[in-house]
């Protein structure tokens, strides 16, 4: 509770300074003016304002307490919830806000609606000589003050919560190990804060020099009032216009180099790290593009390392594989290469491409639990030693489940389980058929059997490679998917710059 009593005692200091800074400044002059109006029952105007200012009081109390309630709540919990945290961490960000609304709703018609109210009725009794158009001057002043106040407590609350934000933020963490954040989400934005800011500052200081000019001609009885609106209107509409304009400005000004940098920013949370933020700035905000930009330059950099170590961890892993056999020494790489053939020439996107080649260069990954004896038998396999072999698939998939990160892994899965699977479903190990079998599954299916017939092994020579791209094109849509079987004789032929026979082209 320490922190919360800590944070409602900078905000009473708050109301204070932002109390006196209105009041004194801007109520003052007016109050000061408005003494030197011909008003009768100055006691009876002082016990309006008493009563005015209790309910003020009153209402303001009331709806700050509201206000403030998911936050002291939270500080009564011996263990709060991690829902009952960022409940109050979103709260003390509304609460600069939150304070603007007060003054300009309990706090200001608060007062006014009593006084107004108590006014009327004592001059109708004749307890108040006064003119029922000055009600609507005090008025005018009221709301002018209120506004004053209303601006000079929002920046003075926003610097107010920012200890306590770090607290709650800091107890999420200690609690729950979450960091507690918006996440992105906007409470006010930019552009407004600075529109209204900006018109503010523009139009109360104008607003006071006429009403305060009403006050002072009427005092006086100058016979400029008669025609004192007249041009005091023109230079309020002059002024709010021009304020109106310039608030617009200066919030495009801020808007457009944050709108760049939030553009740059998806584009990194996306994975590009190529993207720059534009820099076409000369105030501080160069400076906060310039490092931006050198920020993602470290990440691109750091990205190609690492996406060089996880190549050089895969291609290791497929090297030490096929070394344990010296006869397809090399078969993982040239199956990812056959594979990445059959992509390219499916149209598969870069992200695919990296995916595919990776799953092709792991494919084999099970055969590490296969026995020697089994894997490297130089004669037919019998058929429970080829039962061992069948194995391979479903093995590859569990070893690479118990590889962390789990999700780096998960991609490549279903094709390492499925590159055994036949297009008539008489594959294994799930014996699934056609399109149910995994796109990469269905890939590597291809590259695997057209380098198996082609390799040489102890017990046979390789195929010759017309007799094995033979076999491809009689075994589409049997075998093997006939759109992938014929992307690779397609590219086959194209590479070898001889002609198709009639017989492989793929069926109109």
């Amino acid at each position: 509770m320490t922190e919360y009593r800590l944070f409602l005692r900078r905000l009473v200091r708050n109301y204070i300074v932002g109390s006196i800074l209105a009041v004194l400044c801007v109520g003052g002059a007016v109050i000061s003016s408005a003494l030197q109006l011909p008003i009768g029952g100055f006691d009876r105007i002082f016990i309006v304002l008493i009563v005015s200012f209790l309910v003020m009081a009153s209402l303001e109390l009331l709806t700050f307490a509201r206000q403030v309630r998911p936050i002291r709540g939270l500080f009564l919990q011996e263990k709060p919830s991690l829902d009952s945290i960022r409940d109050a961490y979103v709260q003390i960000h509304r609460l600069p806000s939150l304070s603007v609304l007060r003054i300009m709703g309990p706090h200001l018609f608060g007062l006014s609606a009593p006084a107004i109210l108590m006014t009327l009725l004592f001059i109708h009794l004749g307890w108040i000589e006064l003119p029922v158009y000055y009600i609507g001057i005090a008025a005018s002043g009221a709301f002018l003050i209120a506004g004053m106040h209303a601006l000079i407590e929002y920046f003075l609350t926003d610097q107010a919560i920012r200890p306590l934000l770090k607290h709650v933020s800091e107890m999420g963490e200690r609690e729950y190990g979450v960091s507690v954040s918006l996440d992105g989400r906007v409470i006010v934005s930019t552009q407004r804060k600075f529109q209204l800011s900006a018109f503010s500052i523009g139009v109360f200081p104008l607003f006071f020099f006429v009403l305060a000019t009403q006050i002072r001609l009427t005092a006086t009885g100058s016979p400029l009032l008669e025609d004192y609106w007249h041009w005091a209107l023109l230079i309020l509409l002059f002024g709010v216009c021009f304020s109106s304009l310039g608030a617009w400005l200066l919030s495009r000004s801020v808007r457009q180099p944050i709108g760049n940098l939030e553009h740059a920013l998806l584009a990194v949370r996306k994975g590009d790290f190529d993207v720059r933020a534009s820099d076409l700035y000369s105030d501080e905000f160069s400076r906060l593009v310039s490092g931006f930009n050198h920020m993602v330059q470290g990440l691109s950099q750091r990205e190609r390392v690492n996406e060089q170590l996880l190549q050089s961890y895969f291609s290791t892993l497929a090297a030490a594989l096929d070394a344990r056999d010296t006869y397809t020494a090399g078969h993982s790489q040239r199956v990812a290469e056959y594979s990445l053939l059959i992509g390219r020439g499916a149209g598969l996107e870069r992200e695919e491409l990296d995916l595919l080649n990776k799953t092709a260069l792991l494919h084999d990954i099970g055969k590490i639990g296969v026995r020697d004896s089994v894997l490297l038998k130089d004669g037919k396999l019998t058929d429970e030693e080829f039962e061992q072999i069948k194995k391979h698939p479903a093995l590859g998939e569990e070893i690479l489940k118990r590889v962390e990160p789990v999700e780096m892994m998960a991609p490549l899965l279903p094709g390492v389980r499925s590159h055994h699977e036949r297009y008539d479903g008489r594959g294994y190990p799930d014996g699934l058929v056609g399109l149910d079998i995994p796109k990469f599954g269905r890939i590597i299916a291809v590259a695997d059997a057209f380098d198996a017939m082609t390799s040489n092994r102890p017990y046979r020579s390789g195929m010759p490679l017309e007799k094995a791209i033979a076999i491809i094109a009689e075994g589409k849509g049997t075998q093997w998917d006939p759109y992938y079987a014929q992307i690779f004789l397609d590219a086959f032929y194209q590479e070898k710059e001889l002609p198709m026979p009639e017989r492989y082209r793929a069926e109109a």
